[in-house]
């Protein structure tokens, strides 16, 4: 019988359950490692299920804590949809990065919209109006999380696993 994890795997959960932490501590609003974190899932779990199950899995244990909300399940379905980025693209760089940021604003902002605003030209226009400035700031978490994440494995990676 395959041993369940290996070594690289364990490392690449690590990562994952440590970014969703970053979640729990005082930030800007929406500079969060969300999407980096779906993104390198993705992109270094050879296993697809491991690829959706372990982020999702810190994701849900760290809205333990923070609470779900009427939007979460646009959240979730952006966070996987961003996962099948990372393991279509299986590379972290600007362009996945920027895809998943864009993707995951869109899918969220439309349930806010579908949620919040009158379903009118008028009110999808004033609701993705509106989050201009979150979208920002998710970049900049979104840029930010995506290098620590990718540089830090990838030190690992050379230093102590030497897979890379």
């Amino acid at each position: 019988m395959k041993k369940f994890l290996n070594t690289s795997q364990g490392i690449i959960i690590l990562f994952i359950v440590v970014a969703a932490g970053f979640r729990l501590v005082p930030h800007l609003p929406n500079v969060t490692p969300i999407t980096a974190m779906a993104l390198f899932s993705g992109v270094y779990f050879n296993n697809k299920k491991l690829a959706i199950t372990v982020p999702l899995l810190a994701m849900a244990l760290s809205d333990l804590f923070l609470g779900f909300t009427s939007i979460s399940l646009f959240v979730y379905i952006a966070f996987i949809l961003v996962g099948v980025i990372g393991m279509a693209m299986k590379k972290m760089n600007i362009r996945s990065i920027l895809l998943s940021s864009i993707l995951f604003f869109l899918i969220t902002n439309f349930g806010v919209w579908l949620l919040s605003y009158p379903k009118t030209l008028n009110g999808i226009i004033e609701c993705y109006t509106l989050a201009i400035p979150f979208f920002r700031n998710a970049l900049i978490g979104d840029f930010f999380f995506a290098g620590v994440m990718y540089y830090g494995f990838d030190f690992v990676s050379k230093k102590y696993l030497k897979t890379i």
